[in-house]
Formats: structure tokens, C-alpha cells, sequence
């Protein structure tokens, strides 16, 4: 009797479902590189009348400020991604998805930024300024919602995780992604609705929340073996 020809999957198959991290970290570090590159072009030089250049760069303000709180950004997002990486042994489908969930989020953010510069240079108190500081908010929070997702992933799959990971460093990681994103609405909720410096200035000192916690909260650095 004929019977139709099937394939057994080997026992071996399921190592095609997971990965090691060497690509995805080199990819993630290209992207990381030519979005911070890219905030540069936001500084131009401005246009003067003779005798007026120092004057005409002193009102582009706004752009060196966007330029710093962005680059500073992407440069904690680049060390908090290398922290996690360092922790991952190796990684599958839905990890892959997360972390270009975050790469996503990270390549516009050079968008909110000439966005809020232009803005806030034409007016800082404006209506324009109010929606563009609202802007970069939700691009930030939607940034640090993509790391909620990455950490997720680690938390209902241990087992990507290297041994030895500090018990508590995905749990923080969760905490410390959900809060940026609650302050970043903040943020942005106040500069709209009362000053868009408000906003400005949470901007600029949020990285340095995310760069004194790279490696988790405090009391959550022990390993797992102290």
C-alpha cells in the first residue's frame, strides 16, 4: 500500500530557531551609528548679514540643545543595549522582533528633533513648539515602551539569558523602560500645556537617568550566585 513520503523533524531542527547574537549586535550597532550621525545635519550654518554670525548662531540655540538631548539619548540607549546583549546568550524569533522594535523607534528619533529645534527657535512659548515638544515625548516614550517589549521577552524566556544574570536586572529593566515612558508623557503633557522649556529641560537630563542605571537599579546588581 502506497503511503505518502513525510519528514521527520530531526532532533536537532529547533537550534534554526534560535541564534546567536553576533548579527543582530553588529546590525543594531550600524543603526545606533548613523542615527546619531544623522542628528548633525540639523546644524546648519545660519544665515547673516556681515557682522551678524555670532548673533545668528547664538538663536539656533534649540538645535544644539536637540542636537545633545538626542545623541545623548542614542548614546544610552547604545550602552543599555550593550549591557543587555552582554546577558544574552542567544536569541529567537521573538527577541530578534523586540530588538528591531527598538532600532525602529531609535532611527526617528532624528525626526522629533529638527522638528522641536525648528519650532522652538521660531518660537519658544508657540503653539508649533507646544505640539513639537508633544512630539518628541511620544517618540521618546514609544522608545523606551520598545525596551518594555525586549525585557518582556527575556522575562518569559529565560533561557536566552546567560547564567550567573543578576535576578533582578530584566525585572529592573522593565520598571526602569515603563517609568522613562511615564515621565517622558509627562514631560511632554507639561510643555504643552504650560511651557515647552518645561519639556526641554526633561529632555535633556532623562539619558542621564538611563546612563546611571545602565546596569539596573540600585540593590539590583548582585549575581545571582552572591
Amino acid at each position: 500500500m502506497f503511503r505518502p513520503f513525510s519528514v521527520q523533524p530531526s532532533a536537532g531542527s529547533s537550534r534554526f530557531h534560535r541564534a546567536e547574537t553576533a548579527r543582530a549586535e553588529a546590525f543594531s550597532d550600524g543603526v545606533f551609528s548613523i542615527a546619531a550621525t544623522i542628528l548633525v545635519i540639523g546644524l546648519l550654518a545660519p544665515p547673516h548679514r556681515p557682522g551678524g554670525l555670532g548673533r545668528a548662531l547664538a538663536r539656533q540655540w534649540p538645535a544644539y540643545l536637540g542636537y545633545i538631548a538626542s545623541f545623548s539619548y542614542i548614546a544610552v540607549i547604545w550602552l543599555n543595549h550593550h549591557q543587555a546583549f552582554v546577558r544574552i546568550r542567544v536569541m529567537n524569533r521573538g527577541l530578534h522582533a523586540a530588538n528591531l522594535f527598538v532600532l525602529f523607534t531609535t532611527a526617528v528619533l532624528a525626526f522629533p528633533t529638527d522638528v522641536v529645534a525648528d519650532a522652538v527657535q521660531a518660537d519658544v512659548a508657540g503653539r508649533d513648539a507646544r505640539v513639537a515638544v508633544a512630539l518628541y515625548a511620544g517618540i521618546a516614550a514609544a522608545l523606551c515602551l520598545s525596551w518594555v517589549v525586549l525585557y518582556y521577552r527575556l522575562h518569559v524566556c529565560p533561557g536566552l539569558l546567560e547564567s550567573g544574570v543578576e535576578p533582578a536586572y530584566v525585572t529592573h529593566g522593565i520598571i526602569r523602560s515603563a517609568l522613562g515612558a511615564l515621565v517622558y508623557c509627562l514631560v511632554g503633557f507639561l510643555g504643552w500645556l504650560v511651557t515647552p522649556l518645561i519639556a526641554l529641560v526633561g529632555f535633556a537630563l532623562l539619558p542621564a537617568f538611563y546612563f546611571a542605571t545602565s546596569e539596573g537599579l540600585p540593590g539590583g546588581r548582585e549575581t545571582a550566585g552572591a
